[in-house]
């Protein structure tokens, strides 16, 4: 099957709130996927706003995740997922038997500074380009 034909991974990233930790891994896995992977991230009690402290830290890097509004959970988009990645949220992320489930423990930004969550960004990038070297394994990924 050649990859033009063939369907593209979907990710999903869910945290609780939705704005710090799930939005960053999202924004990365686009912007390095190069749109090779579909992506998706919720929160299972989202938050009014993206934290601000994720944005300026991504921000540094040339992502902008400023127009991301939190999502809420639906089972729909886990459904949909081949891959469904947690980030804190336990027992709240619905489970479908036949999906690949990753827990990524990571400290969460919310009401930190952009100096606490530059390196929580940088461990997300980090998984994310281990994550793209699984889901897109026959082609080469720049990392940036």
């Amino acid at each position: 099957m050649s990859t033009e034909t063939a369907k593209k991974p979907s990710v999903l990233f869910v945290c609780v709130h939705n704005a710090g930790r799930s939005q960053m891994a999202a924004a990365f896995l686009t912007t390095l996927s190069k749109g090779a992977v579909e992506v998706r991230s919720a929160g299972s009690q989202p938050a009014d706003k993206v934290n601000p402290a994720a944005v300026e830290a991504m921000s540094e890097l040339g992502i902008d995740m400023s127009a991301e509004i939190p999502k809420v959970l639906t089972t729909e988009a886990v459904k949909e997922s081949d891959v469904v990645i947690t980030m804190g949220c336990g027992d709240e992320c619905p489970y479908f038997p036949g999906k690949r489930y990753e827990d990524w423990v990571l400290e969460d930004p919310a009401g930190q500074g952009v100096e606490a969550v530059r390196p929580i960004r940088d461990e997300i990038k980090t998984r994310i380009e281990n994550l793209l070297t699984e889901l897109l394994p026959a082609r080469h990924v720049d990392a940036q």
